[in-house]
C-alpha cells in the first residue's frame, strides 16, 4: 500500500494531458514526493519519472489513511463512471478536479458524494509546452483556498479562468478545447494552398507552420487586439488585403466559424446528455 502524503496531489490518469499537468507542477515547484499518479499502463508514464513521485496501478494501492489535497481526474470521459467512485472516501478533505470532456458536476456529485469539492475544468493541449488555457467552475463546496490552490497548479500549464456558470462549458469546449484543431486546419489548408500557388510542398508546409505559430506568439505577446493586429498587416491595396477580401466576402468566413463553433457546442451538449 501507498501511502499519499497529507496536503499532496493524486493524479489519476497520465495520458497526455495529465502527463502535461506533472510536468508542467514539476517546473513549478512542487515537491515530488508529495505526487502521487494512478495509472495503469507502464506506457502512458513519462520515461523519466522523477524517483520520488510515487506511483500507483490503482487505487486499491492507496493507503487508507491518505489525506490528498487534490485528486485531478485526467482520464477518459468514457471511464469516469467506473475510476470516480472508489475515490469517495477521500471526500472529506479533498478537493476534485476533473478534465473529463462532457462530465458535469452533477455527475461527480453523484459519483462521489453531493457534499464532495468538485471543479471541472477544460483545458486544452497547447498545454503541453506550457501555453494552454484552462477555463474551470467550481461547486459551491470549493472553498476559497481550493479555488487558489486549483488556479496555482491549472497555471503550471498556462492562463486559467474562472466561469460561474456551468452551462456555458459546452462553448468553452468549442472555442478553446477543439481550438487547436481548427489552428492546425488553418496551417493544413495554408500549406496547400502554396503548394497549389507552385511552392515545393516542404517549403508550403514550413511557411504555413512558422507563420501560424510566430503570429499566435505575437498575438500572445501584443497589448493589441487581434482586429488591430490584422489591420496593422494589411497595407490599403497590398496583397494582404486582396487576400482578405476574398476570406471576408459576405462574412464567409466568420459565418463558418461561427457554424463550426455551434455545431461542437452542440455535440458537447450531447455528450453531457449521453
Amino acid at each position: 500500500m501507498s501511502d499519499q502524503p497529507a496536503g499532496g496531489l493524486l493524479l489519476v490518469g497520465c495520458g497526455k494531458m495529465g502527463g502535461a499537468l506533472l510536468g508542467g507542477w514539476l517546473d513549478q515547484g512542487v515537491a515530488p514526493a508529495s505526487i502521487t499518479i494512478v495509472e495503469p499502463a507502464d506506457a502512458a508514464l513519462p520515461a523519466n519519472l522523477h524517483p520520488d513521485i510515487i506511483r500507483c496501478k490503482s487505487e486499491n494501492e492507496l493507503d487508507d489513511g491518505s489525506r490528498p489535497e487534490i485528486i485531478l481526474f485526467a482520464v477518459k470521459p468514457q471511464a469516469i463512471d467506473q475510476v470516480a467512485p472508489p475515490y469517495a472516501r477521500f471526500a472529506d478533505a479533498a478537493t476534485y478536479l476533473s478534465i473529463a470532456a462532457g462530465k458535469t458536476i452533477d455527475d461527480f456529485e453523484t459519483l462521489l458524494g453531493g457534499g464532495a469539492a468538485i471543479i471541472r475544468v477544460m483545458p486544452n493541449t497547447p498545454a503541453a509546452v506550457r501555453r494552454g488555457i484552462s477555463v474551470a467552475v467550481a461547486n459551491a463546496a470549493v472553498g476559497d483556498a481550493a479555488r487558489t490552490r486549483a488556479a496555482e497548479l491549472l497555471s503550471a500549464v498556462g492562463e486559467v479562468a474562472w466561469i460561474e456558470d456551468e452551462g456555458l462549458m459546452d462553448a468553452v469546449t468549442a472555442l478553446s478545447g477543439s481550438g487547436p484543431a481548427y489552428v492546425f486546419h488553418l496551417a493544413e489548408c495554408m500549406a496547400a494552398a502554396g503548394t497549389a500557388a507552385g511552392l515545393p510542398e516542404d517549403l508550403a508546409v514550413a511557411l504555413a507552420r512558422a507563420t501560424v505559430s510566430g503570429s499566435g506568439e505575437l498575438m500572445r505577446q501584443s497589448s493589441e487586439t487581434a482586429a488591430t493586429l490584422r489591420r496593422d498587416v494589411s497595407s490599403p491595396g497590398g496583397t494582404t488585403e486582396a487576400a482578405l477580401k476574398v476570406l471576408m466576402r459576405g462574412d464567409a468566413f466568420e459565418k463558418l466559424m461561427s457554424e463550426a463553433i455551434q455545431a461542437a457546442t452542440e455535440r458537447s451538449r450531447e455528450l453531457a446528455q449521453a
